[in-house]
């Protein structure tokens, strides 16, 4: 698992930043992409890929204990779109 420490540290190895700036610089990018997706709007990262906003109705479940039927309620979700260039990557 890579964490945001791991990766900011990675960044500022590369580009000679403080360990500061970079974990600034990566908190910032997590916090626009949240941002976006609290207000409903779609984040592309080319070469990487798209968070979307999912929302999935609500829908009857069974509880398999007792067999009850309730409501679940609707539900929005984020989910994830590798773009063509990390699959092709993760694929090799």
């Amino acid at each position: 698992m890579t964490t945001t420490n791991e990766i900011a540290d990675k960044i500022a190895a590369d580009h000679g930043l403080t360990k500061t700036q970079s974990k600034t610089i990566v908190e910032a990018v997590f916090a626009a992409i949240t941002s976006a997706a609290t207000s409903g709007a779609e984040t592309s990262i080319p070469a990487f890929g798209k968070f979307k906003i999912k929302e999935t109705p609500e829908r009857d479940a069974r509880n398999p204990a007792t067999g009850a039927t309730i409501k679940v309620a609707a539900v929005k979700k984020l989910t994830f779109q590798p773009a063509k260039a990390l699959k092709d990557a993760m694929n090799k």
